[in-house]
């Protein structure tokens, strides 16, 4: 994605969901799966492979590491979503962070930027996110 000037709405999500799992100190197995089966499950990635997914992984994390990278990022993600689907972007990310179950400030500070960044409001913000907590609750 360096220098890139747009991404398809399906590598805009996945963007965000490498966002978020890139803020602390690498992406882990468990998010790495929780991606995959994402896009295997949502029929938003109907017909975008695992081929595709590695690929805008990739060049997600390339973006990364662009200078203002996580703003570049955040403007190619806004403006390859229409509203409806920003709010999917941001339930994708909360399942990742979700998934990292030593999920810390800086995954927490960073799901804070995407919201804004989607301009997702506030409560919604809150609902999606204790609907994700309340799935991924344990006995």
């Amino acid at each position: 994605m360096l220098a890139r000037t747009e991404l398809s709405p399906q590598e805009a999500l996945v963007c965000t969901m490498v966002l978020v799992a890139a803020a602390h100190d690498g992406i882990t197995d468990r998010e790495i799966g929780t991606m995959s089966a994402l896009v295997q499950t949502l029929p938003v990635f109907h017909n975008f492979t695992t081929t595709q997914l590695e690929l805008a992984s990739d060049a997600a994390i390339s973006l990364l590491r662009e200078d203002d990278g996580i703003a570049h990022a955040m403007r190619l993600i806004r403006g390859a979503l229409e509203p409806r689907l920003r709010e999917t972007a941001y339930v994708l990310a909360c399942e990742v962070i979700a998934a990292d179950r030593l999920a810390g400030q800086p995954a927490l500070r960073m799901l804070e930027m995407v919201r804004e960044g989607l301009g997702i409001d506030g409560l919604l913000a809150a609902a999606i996110e204790r609907t994700t907590r309340a799935r991924h609750q344990r006995l």
